[in-house]
């Protein structure tokens, strides 16, 4: 915690000020007194902000905005032999409410960033004449100060911001929080209204932002830690209902699943596969190992794991490969994974998992978060803090195998086809690393598969040759679930009483397979 005194209203442009914390004499921030701000305007009714110059902002799309660039010159602490620089977003079509940017200087003192066109340079010569002068920031992103000018991270748009991660590419992003995420127009997004951006010492390696953040629903301060040149970020969040939320989101993560090896013979691309993320990866409170593979569900489809004071959960892009790609212009095989770590108590709760049905790689489909018990309530004050991990390395260490590779096709043995029912389901999970790289190729090893309905046939194991990869076979059989229901899958691989590997769930819907399997002959 910052033990510096608050700013005056004056030099933050305007802020306002709960009756129960007005600002001291020396003018500087602190942190302590943002989160009083932030109780303090959870009392009154919410003030929507106005979306000024909405027909310009209508123009201002993705190719507009691809022909916007920060001018180096007026970025933040440029020529200050400091470890960053920071650079600013103009509104557009899809940030259209403006966000105060203060500086906090090396004495603690605050002061309010003002917006001008010519911070900007534009392809277009003449849009900077048409921008009107109040138009605003929509966020800022911070690059290395070094030669390569890395980004660490950007914060643009609601409450989401971004790390490229260890491999320098961006993917999946993060929020400040999800309220009723699931529940179509009933879903509402609160803002992150105003930064401030610490000025670090030449010496620093992490930069501090603070952040206020407003809603209908609460409010809350935010202060993040941003280091590892924006791979890593501790998160102190302090939020502040102004009524009950059916489901409140901590630490949400946003992605893309559109097909991988599970699903795509459904795609309608030339790719192989397509996603941000593959997975959802848990670590329980009683220290279990789950592993959720990502799937496009014929409907949007929420699921929820029980948990009380989990120790991790995050999307993860496990698969490296570039052929399984092939995209040389966006890299999915380079894109972040991210790992939310608890500090403290967390509570009970659960991990949800929102998976939208989509037919485009340009939508974030995927959410995943933790809904801690009792935001049903009125009034509720929270305190979350967590660490997000945008590097491969941050899963904690289990000892146990990790899911690499989740495929489905049609139940039974080549030849035996015609036997089968057609929603049955062959499932087939590779397994690696643990110890099963030591394992004999003649080992038998027990695959504990289990579903919520229906029933499993013949699961067995055995070595992928050549490989140190294991392979888990099963088929599902069984009658469609009551109520359009999935079918929930569990599978994990053992040895006697020994555990050898994380746990699989998958969600299968045999209501979105063909109702009819096509022979040859019949069309000959």
């Amino acid at each position: 915690m910052s033990t510096a005194t608050l700013a005056g209203a004056s030099a933050l442009g305007g802020w306002r000020w709960p009756l129960h914390a007005a600002p001291p004499d020396d003018r500087r921030f602190a942190f302590e007194h943002l989160i009083a701000h932030a109780r303090g305007l959870a009392d009154p009714p919410y003030d929507s902000p106005e979306s000024r110059h909405a027909a310009l902002l209508d123009e201002l799309g993705y190719d507009t905005f691809m022909g916007i660039h920060a001018d180096r010159e007026h970025s933040l602490w440029h020529g200050a032999d400091l470890p960053v620089t920071v650079e600013f977003f103009q509104l557009d079509q899809n940030a259209r409410v403006p966000v105060a940017l203060h500086v906090v200087d090396a004495d603690g003192r605050a002061r309010r960033l003002d917006y001008r066109p010519s911070l900007f340079r534009y392809d277009d010569p003449e849009l900077e004449q048409r921008l009107p002068a109040d138009l605003g920031f929509a966020g800022f992103r911070v690059r290395d100060a070094a030669g390569d000018r890395r980004e660490w991270c950007a914060f643009k748009g609601a409450s989401y911001f971004r790390s490229p991660g260890a491999r320098d590419q961006y993917g999946l992003s993060a929020r400040g929080v999800a309220v009723d995420t699931g529940y179509g127009a009933e879903e509402s997004f609160p803002h992150f209204t105003a930064y401030w951006l610490l000025r670090p010492a030449p010496g620093d390696t992490t930069l501090t932002v603070c952040a206020l953040l407003e809603g209908e629903d609460l409010t809350g301060a935010y202060r993040f830690e941003i280091g590892e040149r924006g791979a890593v970020m501790d998160v102190e969040s302090h939020l502040f209902q102004r009524h009950g939320i059916r489901r409140l989101g901590i630490a949400p993560l946003t992605s893309m699943f559109w097909f991988s090896e599970t699903n795509a013979r459904r795609g309608t691309d030339w790719r192989p596969e397509l996603h941000d993320s593959d997975g959802l990866a848990m670590i329980t409170g009683r220290g279990e190992h789950l592993w959720r593979a990502l799937g496009n569900p014929p409907r949007t489809h929420y699921s929820a794991f029980g948990d009380t004071d989990p120790r991790a959960f995050g999307l993860l892009q496990r698969d490296r490969d570039f052929d399984h790609y092939q995209d040389a212009a966006v890299h999915y095989e380079r894109r972040p994974s991210l790992w939310v770590t608890p500090r403290g108590d967390w509570g009970p709760g659960h991990v949800g998992l929102l998976e939208l049905p989509t037919a485009e790689e340009v939508y974030d489909n995927i959410n995943a978060f933790w809904v801690p018990e009792g935001s049903d309530r009125a009034d509720h004050r929270w305190r979350f803090d967590y660490r997000l991990d945008w590097r491969d390395r941050a899963a904690p260490a289990s000892g146990r195998a990790q899911v690499v590779a989740t495929r489905t096709g049609r139940a039974g043995d080549p030849g035996s086809y015609d036997d089968q029912s057609v929603l049955a389901r062959k499932f087939v999970i590779d397994f690696e690393g643990g110890a099963l790289p030591r394992l004999a190729d003649d080992t038998t090893l027990d695959v504990r598969a289990s579903a919520s309905h229906g029933d499993i046939v013949n699961p067995y194991a055995r070595r992928v040759a050549g490989t140190p990869r294991w392979r888990a076979f099963f088929d599902w059989s069984g009658a469609l679930p009551p109520a359009d229901e999935p079918v929930e899958l569990r599978c994990v691989l053992a040895r006697g009483d020994r555990l050898l590997t994380e746990t699989w769930l998958f969600a299968y819907f045999p209501q979105a397979l063909p109702t009819q399997i096509f022979h040859p002959e019949e069309n000959a």
